[in-house]
């Protein structure tokens, strides 16, 4: 994907990798058991890409407005410096994972789909909306995803953050040495 300058310039500041979770790391379906259970689907080249960007030394964060266990559990195997929950003013959640990781906003990258998404975009130094997102959503983007919610659009935001930094390749060539690759 050819990014105009003034994208690769933002996300080569990008220490700190904000995600919401309905919609962009699953493709916004929420769905629910007879017993009242819920389940959400992941796509695996996401939760790659999660490590990709640790592994390259950015920091990672999921938020969203829901109170899902799922979420958390999510976050906790892919190794994701904080999870929130129930975060309905994602703006000022951006604003405290700030101050948590003593980073300016315009270090912040953050990924969203829906109107709640909006605020924390506006603070974000590379606001990303995934392809599917709202039409305000994508107005507020720096950039938008080929890659729909729930199918890749995490792993593309991630690629374009590490390629504008040059840690793409290096960081790659580290995770298959480490599963066996050469």
């Amino acid at each position: 994907m050819r990014l105009p300058r003034a994208v690769r310039e933002r996300a080569r500041k990008i220490r700190l990798l904000v995600m919401d979770v309905d919609g962009v790391l699953t493709d916004g379906r929420m769905i629910l058991s007879e017993r009242g259970g819920e389940l959400k689907a992941f796509h695996t080249h996401d939760g790659i890409a999660v490590g990709l960007a640790k592994r390259a030394g950015l920091r990672t964060a999921m938020i969203t407005g829901e109170s899902s266990p799922i979420a958390k559990t999510r976050g906790a195997k892919l190794g994701v410096d904080s999870v929130v929950l129930g975060a309905r003013r994602k703006g000022e959640t951006v604003d405290a994972l700030c101050a948590e990781h003593g980073l300016p906003a315009d270090a912040v990258a953050y990924i969203g789909d829906d109107l709640l998404d909006i605020p924390a975009m506006q603070r974000a130094g590379l606001a990303v909306a995934v392809a599917d997102a709202t039409a305000p959503v994508k107005a507020a983007a720096h950039v938008v995803t080929r890659a729909r919610g729930g199918h890749g659009a995490v792993r593309e935001c991630v690629e374009l953050i590490l390629r504008a930094q040059k840690r793409w390749d290096r960081a790659v060539h580290a995770y298959v040495r480490e599963h066996g690759g050469r």
